[in-house]
């Protein structure tokens, strides 16, 4: 697993790792009960202070994406399918948002978003 900091995106160093270590478990790259890096060994690679990391793995875990043995380690969590549908409509709710606002810029009718929709999906069939 590779994860990649990038000082210049503004977004928090644990939201990166949050982030990138999410997207793997989600992608499948990441499998259910494999071991994750420990804390303070993903906090050396990455030249990172040790509670940005543990930031990071608290949140997957509260989060239900991995969890915890005591002195063995943090592994990835079975996967919940309700918890990755969630995570997808979310998405799909915030892709749509942005669309809603390109759309109201150039004042297009509902009308002429769902024909837009329904062209798409028609192509995609």
């Amino acid at each position: 697993m590779n994860i990649f900091i990038d000082n210049k995106s503004g977004a928090p160093i644990y939201d990166q790792i949050y982030s990138q270590i999410k997207a793997a478990i989600i992608g499948g790259e990441l499998k259910e009960d494999e071991m994750l890096p420990s804390i303070r060994s993903l906090a050396k690679d990455l030249r990172i202070s040790v509670v940005t990391t543990k930031r990071a793995y608290d949140e997957l875990e509260r989060e239900g994406f991995i969890y915890t043995v005591a002195a063995k380690g943090c592994f990835v969590a079975p996967k919940n399918l309700e918890l990755l549908r969630e995570e997808s409509l979310r998405q799909i709710e915030q892709h749509m948002e942005k669309i809603f606002k390109i759309a109201a810029a150039l004042r297009l009718s509902q009308e002429e978003i769902i024909e837009m929709f329904r062209n798409i999906s028609e192509e995609n069939l």
